[in-house]
């Protein structure tokens, strides 16, 4: 578990064990700690040479990932963060978070971004939720401070995977979701939506459509006939950044030629900032 072997000889695993974990405080200790949330854990830090019981409040960070699960099934257009390219798995779980998102009706789009921060992340206000594909030491991201919440890969197939439920585990490394792991579960089969159970947001309290459908297909109906289509509203439906774009006020710099008077040129003020050649000095 996290590049480490535990050997243990209890069959349940290390669910009643106690954890004592020797290093600084941070997301490796909080993975542990979600992931084995059951078990007490205390710590010691070489460094500073000063041991604890942690008293981190589990069931309250649980709470905050569960909402954001929710947030995920709200989502219509979803950013996926590629954080890693070192990992074993990583394009196998990038086809599967697209085809995921696919099938639950979503959007998606891959970004490369490096590493995320909030300023990196609010070049994109179209986007709903991100999910973070890294390894299981950093995929587990504070996104408080964020413009969008940032996911895992896990809490992600939570919201749109109807097959998957919350059984208390929490799983961190994105690789425990691939086939043949021990806790992939496969995609139900699709659901009309004449047939589909309606869902209601436990956020903004709205309906929303809870069932998987057909893979969309990317060949277009043979026709042999011409058609006019507006193509604003064409590429509206097809990219949700357009659509984002066609609803905003103000769209950008623009030409607007013809319509600015032609003036002739003025020189403008020198200097520097704090002290303009036109301005006059304060005696002191």
């Amino acid at each position: 578990k996290f590049g480490r072997q535990f050997l243990v000889e209890a069959a349940g695993g290390l669910q009643d064990y106690a954890m004592f974990y020797v290093g600084a405080e941070g997301l490796a200790l909080t993975s542990f700690m979600l992931t084995w949330n059951r078990c007490p854990f205390s710590s010691f830090n070489p460094t500073t040479g000063c041991g604890r019981r942690e008293t981190l409040n589990v069931n309250r960070a649980l709470m905050r990932r569960l909402y954001l699960v929710e947030r995920a099934r709200d989502a219509s257009v979803v950013g996926i963060l590629v954080g890693t390219l070192g990992v074993a798995g990583y394009l196998t779980v990038l086809q599967h978070l697209r085809e995921l998102l696919a099938r639950a009706g979503k959007r998606s789009y891959t970004l490369a971004v490096g590493k995320p921060n909030p300023a990196k992340l609010a070049n994109f206000p179209e986007v709903d939720i991100f999910v973070l594909v890294a390894c299981a030491q950093n995929s587990l991201l504070d996104s408080s401070d964020f413009y969008r919440p940032v996911v895992t890969p896990y809490e992600l197939e939570l919201a749109c995977n109807p097959a998957r439920e919350w059984t208390g585990n929490y799983l961190t490394d994105f690789r425990d979701l691939l086939p043949g792991a021990c806790a992939h579960v496969e995609l139900p089969p699709a659901v009309p939506a004449e047939e589909a159970v309606p869902d209601v947001s436990l956020i903004s309290g709205k309906m929303r459509a809870a069932h998987l459908c057909d893979p969309p297909s990317s060949q277009l109906p043979p026709s042999t006939a011409l058609a006019c289509r507006d193509q604003t509203r064409a590429l509206a439906e097809i990219s949700p950044a357009a659509s984002f774009l066609e609803s905003r006020s103000w769209r950008g710099l623009e030409q607007q030629l013809g319509q600015t008077p032609v003036s002739k040129v003025v020189q403008g003020r020198r200097g520097i900032a704090i002290a303009y050649e036109d301005e006059g000095c304060e005696q002191r």
